[in-house]
């Protein structure tokens, strides 16, 4: 279908999840010095102007993103998500929002090699034209979960597969969980991060437990809900699973996800997880 854009949705609290924990992967990636490969199945445009017509119509920004600005002694995770943010918004006003390829393009080296599908005809050119150096990222008009089976493994012997679809059509539950299985046979030292929304508790659940049916090791859940999943109000929440994850990110996710469920909540249904889908 490809109707769905994520530039409506920019900056708010799945976006807050999802690119701290991309933010703490590469952390993790650039700590040693050999190369590290980057596969963004449904990577958007890249970057994202809050103030356009599309991020204007709900500002979902200024519950998310714009809400912790504000904020002061933050958790380290949280305050170098933002130092990446302040980076694209130089003066007060904050007008850009960085999606998951600039959280990626902000930590990589010259050595380490970026693959970006989008299959969107309006957003490809827009990405391709973000990252126009061949030699650092590839960007291709391209199925995010094809790539998966087409680039793995990669030269680099070291990677981070990023999977977030819109799930506008609800195969993608199942798309996910097989391209993670293939993904996995290819490349099982690779680290996979899937995110999903919570538009309700049960489609959640039975994602997570088609996760662990294929029984892969070492699989970290991180969640966080800003309200009451049982109410059909729309995303209550999000969720990170993340296969092979950084051995710290469990102990750093709790620092900073009680911090954002305070911060972000909208009831007092709101919470957070974290726990081990399967262990090492």
């Amino acid at each position: 279908m490809l109707s769905y854009r994520h530039i409506y949705h920019a900056g708010n609290h799945a976006d807050i999840l999802k690119h701290l924990t991309v933010s703490q992967i590469c952390r993790h990636f650039v700590k040693k010095d050999t190369p590290f490969f980057y596969l963004d199945t449904h990577a958007g445009i890249g970057q994202y102007s809050l103030n356009s017509e599309q991020a204007q119509k709900n500002k979902e920004f200024q519950s998310g993103i714009a809400r912790l600005l504000e904020e002061d002694s933050l958790p380290e995770p949280i305050e170098q998500l933002l130092d990446i943010v302040r980076e694209m918004n130089p003066t007060d006003a904050l007008t850009m929002y960085p999606g998951s390829p600039k959280i990626v393009d902000y930590y990589v080296r010259q050595k380490d090699k970026l693959h970006l599908c989008e299959l969107h005809p309006n957003d490809y050119p827009t990405l391709a034209a973000l990252f126009p150096n061949k030699r650092k990222a590839n960007v291709v008009k391209d199925d995010g979960f094809a790539a998966v089976k087409a680039m793995l493994p990669p030269p680099q012997k070291r990677g981070f597969v990023l999977m977030d679809p819109p799930y506008e059509v609800k195969k993608d539950y199942q798309y996910v969980v097989q391209a993670l299985e293939d993904g996995h046979k290819r490349f099982p030292q690779g680290t996979y991060a899937i995110w999903y929304p919570v538009l309700n508790r049960q489609q959640a659940n039975d994602l997570l437990k088609s996760v662990k049916a294929t029984k892969i090791r070492n699989i970290l859940l991180l969640e966080l809900c800003i309200r009451d999943t049982e109410q059909e109000r729309g995303m209550a929440g999000s969720g990170m699973i993340i296969v092979n994850p950084p051995w710290t990110l469990a102990k750093e996710a709790e620092t900073f996800l009680p911090v954002l469920s305070r911060l972000l909540a909208e009831d007092n249904e709101a919470g957070y997880q974290v726990t081990w889908i399967t262990p090492e």
